[in-house]
């Protein structure tokens, strides 16, 4: 039977591997807010299906996990990649980052990512069933750059996913339940949109991710998060991969 890969987001990095993980025989369940993403994603992948909730409402959340498992019987890994940039929302240094944007990043990443974790692995340990879990966090949670990226609420937010998916994995090793982290650099997606469009941090990329001298691709992202949730990396948990071009070791 083919497996099942519960993915939140309908765009950029979620979609890529929407489609990447279709293409190799899994069924794909898509968790996103906006129902027009999400349907129009799963037209284009056969036996797929989804439901519309807000990540950082838990009761939805809930909701649409139930859905996963009442359409598939159940489901054998997690990519949590629903996310927003905050900057729109007031997300910048410390001193002027505002209240609002401090809990709507809090919200949609770190409670986000709970949500759903919490929802998956209580059906896991309920049904004694093993699975794999990706969550994304930024190389900004562990290399902030100030003069174009100062937004903390999001390194925050990314960095609380970090810490919590490190805990989470330590403690369900034992019963076959592993939990990653990937952390990508500058990635071109919609998210990213104000930065393919500024000269300044074009040419400024082009010399912090090195080895593309350019954005990173989602479906780049998408490859490293399927290894991670496959039977490939089956030693690995607990594990914060980089996918940054080299952002991380470059000055």
């Amino acid at each position: 039977m083919a497996q099942t890969l519960l993915i939140t987001g309908s765009s950029g990095i979620a979609a890529a591997a929407a489609r990447l993980a279709a293409s190799r025989g899994m069924r794909i369940f898509i968790v996103g807010n906006r129902e027009t993403e999400c349907k129009e994603l799963c037209a284009e992948i056969s036996g797929s299906a989804y439901a519309v909730a807000d990540v950082a409402d838990y009761a939805a959340v809930q909701k649409a996990v139930a859905a996963c498992l009442q359409t598939f019987g159940g489901m054998d890994a997690v990519f949590n990649v629903a996310g927003i940039s905050g900057r729109s929302l007031g997300d910048g240094p410390l001193h002027e980052c505002t209240p609002e944007a401090w809990q709507a990043l809090m919200n949609i990443h770190a409670a986000g990512t709970f949500y759903v974790c919490h929802e998956v692995i209580r059906h896991w340990m309920e049904a004694s069933r093993k699975g794999a879990i990706v969550n994304t966090g930024s190389v900004l949670a562990r290399s902030p750059e100030r003069e174009f990226f100062a937004t903390h609420a999001y390194a925050a937010s990314k960095g609380a996913i970090e810490s919590m998916s490190l805990a989470a994995a330590s403690y369900y090793a034992p019963y076959g339940i592993r939990i990653n982290v990937i952390a990508p650099g500058l990635v071109r997606t919609p998210m990213s949109a104000r930065a393919q469009t500024n000269e300044k941090i074009l040419s400024f990329i082009a010399h912090k991710q090195p080895l593309k001298g350019d954005f990173v691709e989602a479906d780049e992202i998408a490859r490293i998060a399927l290894f991670l949730l496959s039977d490939e990396s089956v030693p690995m948990t607990g594990e914060v991969i980089r996918g940054d071009a080299g952002w991380a070791v470059t000055g």
